[in-house]
Order: C-alpha cells, then structure tokens, then sequence
C-alpha cells in the first residue's frame, strides 16, 4: 500500500468533514428531534386526509416516501451529468447549501402547520440524499480497492462524531429549556436551525480544500443548454441501465442493497415515532437514544472496517443484516414506557448502523469503474432511495390499516432476510475483475 501524500490526506479529511457537517442534520432533524415535534405538536389531533383520520406517525412515513420517490428521479441524470463535465464538487455544493436554507427554515414550523413542515422537510431530504450521490462519487477517486473500507468507515466515524456534538448541544437546549427562559416548542425550533447552520459551516471547510481529480484519459463536454445537458444525462443513464445486464455481479448486489438498505432506512427514518406513538417515551428519553446511537456508531464504523479486514467486506455486511433482523425483532416486543429497553436498542443499532453503510458504500465504490463514478453513484442513491420508498410505506400503510407500528416494525425484516440471501449469491472478485470491460461494452 503506497504511502499517501499530504494532500491526499488534506484531502480525504475534507471529504470526511462533509459528513461531519450533515450528519447533525440527519439525526437531530431527519431522525430525532423533528419526527417526535411533528408527530407529537405539529400535526393536530384527529387530524384527516381525505376525510380519513390518521395517525401522524403514518402521515411521516409517507413524506419520507415522497421524498425518495424525488431523488429516484433526479438523481442518475445528475450523475451522468457530473461524470461528464467535472461538476461532482459544484453539484454537491448547490445541493448542500439547499439543503441548509431548508433545514433552517424549519425553524418555522409551528404546530398545526402540517403541510408546509412536510414540504420544507422533504425540500432538505430531497437536497441532502441528492448531495450524497456526489459526495460518494468522490470516494473512488480518493482511495484504492484496498484503503477503500477504511476511508469510508474513516467518513461515517467522522459524521457521527460530529452529529453527536450537534446533537448534543440539542439535547441540552431542549432539556435545558426552562433554565434558558424558553418554551420547549422554542427550544426545539432553535435545536432545528442550529442543525441547518451546522451543516453550513462546517461545510464550508469541505468545498474550501476538498479537489476534484479527474480520472486518467478524462475528456469534459459542454452543453449548450441545461435541456441539451439533461438529454445527454438521460443518455448516459439509459446507457448504463442497458448494460447492467451484462454484469451481474454488480447488478445482483444492487438489487440487494435495495431490500436490505431498505429495512435500514425504514428503521432509522420511524423509529422517533415509533418510540413517541407506539412506546409512549418522552422527547428527552427518545432524544438520549440518539445521542447514544451516535457515540456507539462511530466505534461500530471502525469495528466493521476492522471485521471486514479479516473476514470480508460481504461477510461483515451479512453478519450486519443477523444483527438488523434481531434488532426488528427486538423493538416488536418492547412494551410501551421501556426506557431501558428503547436505551439497550439503540446500542444495538448503533453497533450496526455506520459499519454495514460504510462497508455497502466501499463495497459498491470497488466494483464500479472509477470514470463514470458520479453516475454510478448515481444508480447507487437509485436503489437507496427507492429502496426507501417502499419500507416507510409499507410500514405507514401497515400503521394505518391496524392502527398500531408493531405489525410494521416486525414486517421489516423482511427486508433484511431477501437482501441478505440476494448479497449471499453475489460474486465480488468476479465484479472488480469486470471493472475494465465497462467501456468495452458500450460498443
């Protein structure tokens, strides 16, 4: 393994950076904290879609639904277009700050304001996912098929560092609320701008130092028009999406990912309101849970970088999914009030949650070749967004149709078992070695 050179180093650490700043904005607004204000204060009791009554934690499930649907749209064709003219670092940009508008300005939803808290959440959801089909696009291009579980466990330690520490800050202001002369719904409001600005600045550090490298024999095109962009975007997808076939190594593991990743999503996304509507916990007690996934999943990314060395990045993937599975299991049982209990899953998940995301981004970055990153990258968000489409609706509608999460929760592990059968069939030594034959096949 060659020794990197110090702006190779300067420039891992500022890709990692990024998700040090988004990271607070995932758990405090995406997980945490939002979910419980909305199903708890934000949407008002007996409240009707249609002339149907339903429960908030439903009506969350299907805006993180809307939202994936979006970026499932958008997000090959960014891609494409990326990988042709340079513009990963100028995409990732315009998304981020997006994003940061959006997030702060959750900062004014109040209750009863149903509508406008879900559109200004899915506008941040929608900017934050489509960010991260170029922020992960970088990763090829920053590390070897060998140093690439590392650098991409190195990331995910880095953002739940960072969204512990915001998270925390947080938590006190909304546990702290009275001493500081605000009211929790103040207090909360403040914790979601906060989150927004995190994102902003410590941002800032990445677009100053992070570079974008062109790969070897890279020649960029110009567009005379965003239409003749898109239309040429479009192309590339479509030629990729044609080609899959060819190489199904690569397409079975995505295929995979989609049901496995999910369950994860669906977990993370429901699991405040699950907590809130169905357990019955506190905004303090679902709060602390989060604070302690953040600090047990920064270990967890380091462990699983360190199992995969030894036993293989699929085989820890696996391993991940037995875990995930009981985990499901686990929250079916809980009864309503177990503070402890919702503590001990949390740990649980956190063990988890950053190692099987690290190891599915690197394992998916050494089976793609590295001159059309951003569009594989771009399928890659694909299947993690329409993955994320169908878990929080299905457990949404299951919510709906028996009036509780727990026949929802436990039917995600369906999710975990096919995706964990799929990746067991999955050749990846025969997926790298195909790696060269990409362009060939165009022809």
């Amino acid at each position: 393994m060659a020794q990197a050179s110090t702006a190779e180093k300067k420039n891992v650490h500022a890709w990692c950076m990024y998700d040090w700043a988004t990271n607070g904005y995932q758990v405090t607004t995406a997980s945490a904290l939002f979910p419980v204000f909305f199903v708890e204060a934000i949407v008002p009791e007996g409240f009707a879609v249609f002339g149907r009554e339903i429960p908030a934690s439903g009506l969350w499930g299907v805006g993180l639904g809307t939202a994936a649907i979006i970026v499932f749209l958008m997000a090959p064709v960014l891609g494409a277009i990326a990988d042709l003219t340079l513009l990963k670092r100028k995409f990732l940009m315009t998304f981020a700050w997006g994003g940061c508008l959006f997030a702060s300005l959750l900062f004014f939803a109040t209750p009863g304001m149903v509508w406008l808290s879900l559109l200004l959440f899915i506008a941040a959801q929608v900017c934050y996912t489509s960010g991260n089909v170029f922020y992960n696009a970088f990763l090829p291009g920053l590390a070897s098929d060998e140093d690439m579980d590392r650098i991409s466990g190195r990331g995910f330690a880095y953002g739940y560092i960072g969204g512990a520490l915001q998270f925390g800050f947080s938590l006190g202001l909304v546990s702290g609320h009275d001493l500081m002369g605000l009211s929790q719904e103040l207090a909360i409001r403040l914790a979601l701008l906060t989150a927004g600005l995190w994102w902003l600045g410590f941002s800032a550090y990445t677009f100053i130092h992070l570079k974008e490298t062109p790969p070897p024999g890279f020649r960029e095109q110009s567009f005379r028009s965003p239409a003749a962009a898109v239309r040429q975007g479009v192309g590339q997808t479509w030629s990729i999406a044609r080609r899959l076939p060819r190489f199904p190594a690569l397409l079975l593991f995505l295929l995979a990912f989609f049901f496995y990743n999910d369950g994860i999503q669906t977990v993370i996304g429901v699991s405040a309101a699950y907590g809130k509507d169905e357990l019955e916990l506190g905004t303090q007690a679902i709060m602390i849970t989060f604070l302690i996934v953040q600090f047990v999943a920064f270990g967890g990314a380091l462990l699983f970088s360190r199992i995969a060395g030894r036993i293989g990045a699929k085989n820890a993937v696996l391993l991940s999914l037995v875990i995930w599975s009981g985990i499901v299991i686990y929250a079916y049982f809980l009864q309503a009030g177990d503070i402890f209990g919702f503590f001990v899953l949390g740990v649980i998940v956190g063990l988890v949650l950053g190692g099987n995301q690290a190891l599915s981004r690197s394992l998916f970055a050494s089976m793609i070749p590295r001159e059309s990153s951003a569009n594989f990258f771009g399928f890659f968000t694909v299947f993690h967004k329409l993955s994320a489409i169908l878990g929080p609706l299905l457990f949404g509608g299951l919510a709906i149709l028996f009036d509780s999460a727990r026949p929802a929760i436990l039917a995600i592990i369906f999710f975990f078992v096919v995706g964990g059968l799929l990746l067991a069939c999955v050749d990846v030594e025969k997926a790298r070695g195909s790696r060269g034959l990409w362009l060939e096949s165009a022809s």
